[in-house]
């Protein structure tokens, strides 16, 4: 399999250097974000999920019916919406978008956050609920029969659901979640596992935790690693543009705009400990802004020329690594950049590198 690129589309223009502008649910600019990811050559984007935002089913029906080829990654968080609800509410979804979609289940990682929405489980029994989630969207996209099922956290009596992916057997799942719960369930129902970006060696050891849960379930499963990529002609051109981002960002941040999280998730102590390492890791890798915001999100970067960041990424690559996400501070602005420097330059070296590995097999 060759790489894949994944973005992240939102509602309204905003980030962490920019402040939000324009009406919240910002239709021209959902699609002109989506139509523009499609021009830069990803392969699939990003709908995330929060707790006071506007619907990502919304957003992504509105970005699909924009595109033609990009496919779509809803992000989900079981609790709030019954899984045989969900699984009838996607596969609709993925008929509208005529197959491009897949899901990205959260549990939620922040205590508070979940109670915004009246959960009050607490971090293991999210996890232990979203196994039994995700047990029932693959039964209700798979089952040609009423069913019956009986788990601690769902009771379904004869459950059927008429609408049945394109996609078979099933969406295809992401998976997020970095404590011991989380990666219990990902081994035994993920197909594709995303983790931030974390330094390599701290990055291998994720991936073998997972491989190891998986093959307790004779399962394999494919890995996403998330960058926010800061490239420029030169080296030093590139550093100045992330101490110029890191201003801009502290300065938002001084004035309550973008408040200092205080993470909970084990992901996002992951995140804390390679800020500990230092701000600069591995060949480029940037923690200013992991620090900036407590590792409260996707937030390392790949700093450099297009040539030292596709490298830095080729480098995920060798340890297994094939779904890279990509989101810039200038969310759309980037997105173009990373189609016109980056994208083809890291598609053109994985050729290069399967071929050279093809030709050694032979």
């Amino acid at each position: 399999m060759s790489i894949q690129f994944l973005g992240m589309i939102g509602h309204r223009l905003s980030s962490e250097i920019l402040p939000p502008s324009g009406p919240i649910f910002d239709k021209a600019y959902i699609t002109r974000f989506a139509q523009a990811h499609e021009q830069a050559g990803f392969d699939r984007v990003l709908v995330g999920y929060w707790s006071d935002q506007p619907d990502g089913f919304l957003v992504a029906a509105t970005a699909g019916l924009a595109t033609d080829r990009l496919t779509f990654l809803l992000a989900h968080r079981p609790g709030f919406v019954a899984p045989t609800v969900a699984a009838r509410k996607l596969a609709t979804l993925e008929h509208l978008l005529d197959g491009r979609l897949a899901v990205h289940i959260i549990s939620g990682g922040n205590d508070a956050d979940q109670r915004k929405d009246g959960d009050t489980l607490g971090h293991d029994e999210r996890y232990a609920r979203t196994d039994e989630f995700i047990d029932l969207l693959k039964l209700s996209w798979a089952a040609e029969a009423p069913f019956d099922y009986h788990g601690k956290h769902y009771q379904v009596e004869q459950g059927f659901s008429s609408i049945k992916p394109l996609q078979r057997p099933h969406l295809p799942i992401y998976f997020g979640g970095a404590s011991d719960a989380a990666l219990s369930v990902a081994g035994k129902q993920a197909d594709v596992f995303m983790l931030w970006g974390e330094p390599l060696a701290q990055a291998a050891q994720a991936l073998e935790a997972v491989r190891a849960q998986a093959r307790r379930h004779q399962r394999e499963v494919e890995f996403s690693v998330s960058f926010r990529p800061i490239i420029a002609a030169t080296e030093a051109q590139a550093w100045a543009k992330a101490e110029a981002i890191l201003a801009k960002a502290s300065d938002r941040q001084g004035q309550a705009a973008y408040p200092k999280a205080k993470p909970q998730s084990v992901g996002a102590q992951r995140l804390l400990h390679a800020v500990a390492q230092g701000d600069r890791l591995d060949s480029c890798l940037w923690t200013g802004i992991a620090r900036l915001v407590g590792g409260g999100h996707n937030s390392t970067a790949l700093v450099g020329t297009p040539e030292q960041v596709s490298d830095a990424l080729l480098a995920y690559y060798d340890l297994g690594v094939r779904n890279i996400l990509i989101r810039g501070f200038d969310p759309l602005n980037d997105a173009i950049e990373y189609g016109r420097e980056l994208i083809p330059l890291t598609r053109a070296k994985v050729a290069a590198r399967e071929q050279a590995r093809t030709a050694v097999a032979v």
